[in-house]
């Protein structure tokens, strides 16, 4: 009898993407369908990113090396020393997004049946990953109420026990926004640095902060370089998601040993991603600036129409491009589904991500959804208009 694995059949589908084939379907009805399920940004490609791949001429296509080109590691390395993080680039393996550093990341720490704390709501794929890995995610609850701050170190005390292997950090944060204090992390690194726990510290979302302070990096804290795995990608940072480029760092030498033998068994992460994201290095300020400020006033706007909706809450992202907002809604599956099958305004309808799938405790974010601002302002605002109206059609609204 032909079987599928254990892990196939509990692998989950993502929140972000399931409701594509019904979003197509709207779409051939003639619906106008605004995307804030997924953080695709609309922002330009660098033209230094474009150029490096136009101007490439190889006369043969080969594999690169498995720790990734040696001046793109050379290059990043510079880029991490500017933001004060003290890297080498033999300290940096490239992989094939962000996603491949942090399943590297628990393979090579973790062992069947152990245990990664993480703050709920987290990015959906954390899940997948520990799946893949047969590690078990203990997750830590947030709260909506105050912006999803970090918790208190007592409340990662709680869970701390001998299959506690690291915890995973993701700042500025997906799906929620927030922006963690730096005085949040370093009491939180001390703690790990106690029960010698690792920290998983993805940070694509680093040039997305919305405060006068400068990025605090996990990687800034003294006494804890042999604790860190930093998780980092192109994607976010330079609208390049589709050259599927990221990178694992760390300065404990026997991690980046480990991984470079897991990223030989993979071969190596895409040649023309790596020329891509090389070329990108040579990013001028100005656009991270006006990068950061475009999305600064689309989060302003986003959140401000939200909480005018009648019984609607979101709090106000600090950093990256999304946020958790709180509907008056009985399931929010069942809401996002009606809105692509169901619903339309002015031949208009809008397609978000439910937030169950951003949780591990079971009947979490049931009415709420992530939204993504990655769209211009005036498109933002017809989204809004869509849903608010939406809410008040909406045959399981709850007030």
């Amino acid at each position: 009898m032909l079987t599928l694995s254990r892990k196939a059949n509990e692998m989950p589908a993502s929140p972000i993407r399931k409701l594509v084939p019904f979003a197509n379907a709207a779409k051939k009805r003639g619906i106008k369908v605004y995307h804030l399920n997924i953080g695709q940004p609309d922002v330009a490609s660098p033209k230094e990113a474009l150029e490096a791949v136009k101007n490439a001429s190889p006369t043969l296509i080969s594999y690169p090396d498995s720790a990734g080109n040696e001046s793109y590691r050379i290059g990043l390395a510079k880029y991490y020393q500017g933001i004060n993080i003290d890297v080498a680039y033999d300290e940096i393996n490239i992989t094939t997004g962000g996603s491949e550093a942090l399943q590297i990341a628990l393979a090579i720490t973790c062992n069947p049946t152990d245990e990664v704390i993480v703050m709920e709501p987290f990015y959906t794929n954390y899940n997948s990953f520990a799946l893949q890995n047969d590690v078990i995610l203990k997750p830590i609850a947030t709260n909506i109420e105050d912006g999803f701050a970090l918790p208190d170190a007592s409340e990662f005390e709680k869970l701390i026990g001998p299959k506690t292997k690291g915890i995973i950090i993701c700042n500025p944060g997906n799906p929620t926004g927030c922006l963690y204090t730096q005085e949040s992390l370093v009491k939180l690194g001390e703690m790990a640095k106690k029960h010698g726990l690792f920290i998983y510290s993805d940070e694509v979302y680093r040039e997305f902060c919305y405060t006068d302070a400068p990025h605090f990096s996990c990687m800034h804290i003294k006494g804890l370089e042999q604790n860190v795995i930093l998780i980092d990608s192109v994607s976010k940072r330079y609208s390049l998601c589709g050259v599927r480029i990221g990178a694992i760092v760390s300065k404990n030498k026997e991690v980046m040993k480990a991984v470079l033998r897991y990223a030989q068994a993979r071969l190596c992460s895409p040649a023309y991603g790596q020329i891509a994201a090389e070329g990108a290095l040579a990013t001028p300020k100005e656009y991270f600036a006006a990068v950061r400020q475009e999305y600064m006033e689309r989060r302003d706007v986003m959140v401000e129409a939200l909480n005018k909706m009648d019984g609607v809450f979101s709090p106000k992202p600090m950093g990256a491009f999304y946020t958790v907002a709180r509907l008056p809604i009985d399931d929010s599956d069942k809401f996002a589904k009606w809105l692509l099958e169901d619903f339309s305004y002015e031949n208009q309808t809008v397609m978000v991500a439910p937030a169950a799938g951003f949780y591990a405790t079971p009947g979490k974010g049931r009415n709420e959804v992530r939204i993504a601002y990655v769209l211009k302002i005036e498109d933002l605002k017809a989204a809004m208009k869509c849903l608010e109206v939406a809410l008040k059609q909406y045959p399981g609204r709850t007030n």
